[in-house]
């Protein structure tokens, strides 16, 4: 096993997998299958092989300055995680919480500081190099992986910045990346059960599971003098995240959520989910995580849907294309992620229902 472990983190992660494809191909194939198979070429095994490790293996050279990162910020990053990654809108703020302190002893002390309201980024990430990881092989959020080794130094660079690790002008380079501290670097330990199965675990407990409540049953509601007392509760929810306001200018709904197994998300449709049809796809399809039936969530209702597109030639065509391909732009900035897997059959039932306003 010990030989094993030394020869995955000399060869790296992807390349060990590619080549036991290969060994396995090789063995298997050759007998099986004479002629089916061939060995990975070098070019393919780079392009599995993209981790960048602590000590900064794998790392591409590049480089790229804190000016021109904040301008690729501004125009892909910014609209999720704010000017000055101090966003809440959409996702925890990528800086905020460290100090100068913080940088010199390489402990977050807002960690331990119970008024802190959020755990930014920069105060939990204690290595440079799993920024520059994930944003290379994850970021932007609606395009991964479109970002070159120099676009992603000079993000890092201007995230760096933004939680003054590095000065303004700064360029941040596979030369000297190694020298950056960051604020939470002797803030992760591995002595413990997590990284060692020696080692006691972290929690220690044991399932209760007697007297068991078989179903939770919701039962509160709002009293008709304070239904809209603050105005409508649903406008009032961030646009992003679990949707957890009734729509106070109508009338309650005649059942609770929770009762039919249905998610926060669907109090405000009324209509029931077969077990086949559009509806059905609807929710399968996980598109009820951004859109309700009457209210606004990440993305917009059902019932504006329906109504920007009535009567308008061509607009059944014109969503299949969109729900296939995804983007952003029409209702807001945040991107609808590609449906691809839909068969056309589907994609065409699907777009038809919501046309149709959910009939």
């Amino acid at each position: 096993m010990f030989k094993l472990d030394k020869f995955c983190v000399r060869l790296g992660f992807a390349a060990f997998i590619a080549f036991n494809v290969q060994l396995g191909y090789a063995q298997s194939n050759s007998a099986k299958y004479p002629g089916i198979g061939r060995t990975a070429t070098p070019a393919e095994v780079v392009a599995w092989d993209i981790d960048v490790r602590p000590d900064f293996k794998g790392l591409p050279k590049g480089s790229g300055s804190v000016e021109k990162g904040q301008v690729i910020w501004e125009a892909k990053c910014a609209s999720c995680h704010g000017t000055f990654g101090e966003s809440n809108e959409i996702f925890t703020p990528i800086a905020g919480g460290t100090s100068a302190d913080d940088v010199k002893t390489g402990r977050v002390a807002s960690l331990k500081d119970m008024k802190q309201p959020q755990r930014t980024t920069l105060m939990k990430v204690p290595t440079v190099s799993t920024l520059w990881d994930y944003i290379y092989r994850a970021m932007p959020w609606n395009a991964p992986r479109s970002l070159t080794p120099d676009d992603t130094y000079a993000v890092v660079a201007f995230i760096l910045s933004l939680g003054e690790i590095v000065p303004d002008d700064y360029v941040l380079s596979d030369k000297n990346i190694a020298d950056v501290k960051m604020p939470n670097r002797n803030g992760m330990t591995r002595k413990h059960g997590f990284w060692n199965v020696k080692d006691k675990p972290d929690v220690n407990g044991n399932n209760c599971m007697h007297n068991c409540v078989p179903f939770v049953q919701i039962g509160s509601t709002l009293p008709d003098f304070a239904r809209n007392a603050h105005e409508n509760i649903a406008e009032q929810n961030r646009l992003y995240g679990p949707y957890r306001g009734a729509d106070t200018t109508k009338p309650p709904i005649k059942q609770l959520p929770g009762a039919s197994g249905e998610g926060l998300a669907h109090a405000a449709d009324s209509h029931a989910v077969s077990s086949k049809g559009p509806a059905a796809l609807f929710k399968n399809e996980n598109c009820s995580a951004c859109h309700a039936q009457n209210a606004k969530l990440v993305g917009p209702s059902i019932t504006d849907i329906s109504k920007k597109y009535d009567g308008q030639s061509g607009a059944l065509e014109k969503l299949m294309a969109k729900v296939k391909a995804g983007g952003a732009g029409v209702w807001g900035s945040i991107p609808m992620p590609p449906q691809a897997q839909l068969s056309d059959e589907d994609r065409k039932s699907l777009v038809s229902w919501v046309l149709s306003g959910g009939k």
